[in-house]
């Protein structure tokens, strides 16, 4: 069992990083995507992460159900790549904002219980300025704390700025 936590910047090539992890596992590959597709332009970016990845992974969407879905996809010699934990908590924010702390709860016991490879991707937002909204500040907030504590639980933490990774924690 192996947990990994890649973290960046918008465009900072955090997927890009993860990605090339699954590609270079021997097995089969489970990729979680917690997008949800509401406009034209995230149709757009969908088709194109779509074209950019191998066609044989198996593929679950999980806009909100996310430990749930670790946790049955999260098996002795899986691969599991989550892409990502900022849109997750979005969601969750958004649509069942008195479930987040029992959300996020639920997803720190199905990375403690993964038993299989699990490379989860994510957001780092409190590098920028000050969000000028309640909800836009308690995103950035929550986030924050979000990334704090699936840190905690990961064996391995990548930063990855400019497509280079820094190892903070682990191997």
């Amino acid at each position: 069992m192996s947990t990994h936590l890649v973290l960046g910047g918008a465009r900072s090539g955090k997927s890009r990083f993860a990605q090339a992890r699954a590609e270079a596992h021997a097995g089969a590959v489970q990729l979680v995507v917690t997008a949800e597709i509401l406009d034209d332009e995230m149709r757009a970016r969908v088709a194109r992460h779509r074209l950019e990845r191998p066609a044989h992974w198996h593929v679950t969407e999980a806009p909100v159900a996310l430990p749930e879905a670790i946790a049955r996809l999260a098996q002795p010699g899986a691969f599991v790549l989550v892409d990502c934990l900022t849109l997750w908590l979005s969601n969750l924010l958004c649509t069942q904002p008195e479930a987040l702390e029992a959300g996020i709860d639920a997803l720190e016991a199905a990375i403690a219980g993964a038993r299989g490879e699990l490379v989860l991707v994510s957001n780092e937002v409190g590098w920028s300025i000050v969000p000028d909204n309640p909800l836009a500040r308690r995103f950035r907030d929550e986030q924050g704390r979000l990334n704090q504590r699936v840190a905690a639980r990961c064996d391995r933490v990548t930063l990855v700025a400019a497509g280079l990774p820094l190892a903070l924690k682990g191997a």
